[in-house]
């Protein structure tokens, strides 16, 4: 049995999939803070098989041991938590707390409760600027936002409980961009308010929600002058937890966390996206150059081959897939789970 912590977001509803599909018995603990329960109605929908739902926030303790004792879970993939970088700088406590002590929360439940396998949701946030691209496993860690020091912070506790008791089987995922939707278009990215992401604002624009888009900055040196990422479709990302899930199962003698990236390794730019994206779409995604936003990098993107040698995984899925998949999940689900 594998607990899922925010297993009805974004990611987290998409890697249940994968896990039902597998075979697995799934257990989602979620509080809809930001995510809506339909998501995981559609899980089942797409999978032809059930899921367990335990309603509780990452923060409270008591709840958390309940749901590992009554779920009998084995394993945890830990989704739950907060993850706009702009509303981070905003509301920075709000983030320690949900983040931070969420996550330490979980891992006093998780070892009073003797389940010491995790796979954590972290971010390439936590390397900062970038000093030297592909970014790989060992490059310095630097965030450069209260987000990003959110996953560090829970990425050295993580390590330090690690090399304190060598029970524990930790892997740390270092997302890049994680963008598209599932193929049947029935579940998705479905942000509450405005956009953080560009792909599902650049979605909206297509579909009429949005006027046009903000392209922040176009002085970069990149081909374009626009930021360059590094984007992964989310089934991709999603392939990547049950691989790492059983990367940690391998483990004979567990001797330190295993970290690692989960990127393509391409960096595509932002009008490279919104090419892509009116090609998968037949729409015209109208944009406006505006000023570059303080603390964003001109590129940024993964060197993958640490997860191929470690996990035996690599991205399968390329940019007119992820374009044609959010697309379809815009076309059918106008306005998010919620219409």
């Amino acid at each position: 049995m594998i607990l899922v912590t925010g297993g009805a977001g974004y990611i987290g509803s998409h890697t249940c999939v994968e896990l039902l599909n597998a075979g697995s018995a799934v257990t989602v603990f979620d509080n809809f803070s930001n995510s809506h329960p339909e998501a995981l109605a559609r899980v089942q929908r797409i999978t032809g098989k059930s899921l367990r739902l335990i309603r509780g926030d990452i923060r409270d303790r008591a709840a958390l041991l309940a749901a590992l004792r009554e779920s009998g879970a084995t394993s945890v993939i830990h989704f739950a938590g907060l993850k706009a970088v702009g509303e981070s700088v905003e509301k920075p406590l709000s983030y320690y707390d949900n983040n931070v002590v969420g996550s330490l929360r979980l891992l006093e439940a998780m070892g009073e409760c003797g389940v010491r396998t995790l796979v954590f949701s972290s971010s390439a946030t936590v390397y900062g600027d970038p000093q030297r691209l592909p970014l790989t496993e060992d490059h310095p860690l630097s965030a450069t936002n209260p987000y990003g020091r959110t996953k560090l912070m829970v990425e050295e506790m993580l390590r330090d409980l690690q090399r304190s008791n060598h029970a524990w089987r930790i892997g740390i995922l270092r997302y890049f961009n994680p963008v598209g939707a599932h193929a049947s278009g029935l579940i998705g990215e479905d942000p509450q308010g405005m956009p953080n992401n560009l792909l599902p604002f650049v979605a909206q624009v297509a579909v009429g929600r949005r006027e046009h888009l903000n392209v922040w900055g176009n002085d970069y040196s990149t081909p374009d002058g626009t930021g360059v990422r590094d984007y992964i479709h989310v089934v991709d990302l999603a392939l990547g937890h049950l691989k790492a899930l059983a990367a940690l199962d391998r483990l004979e003698r567990p001797g330190e966390c295993v970290t690692v990236n989960l990127g393509t390794g391409n960096g595509y730019s932002v009008l490279e996206i919104v090419r892509a994206f009116e090609k998968a779409s037949g729409k015209a995604v109208p944009y406006k150059i505006a000023q570059r936003r303080p603390g964003d990098v001109a590129s940024c993107y993964a060197d993958p081959g640490y997860a191929l040698k470690n996990l035996g995984w690599r991205a399968a899925r390329g940019l007119d897939d992820m374009c044609a998949d959010a697309w379809r999940w815009q076309q059918k689900n106008p306005s998010g789970y919620a219409g």
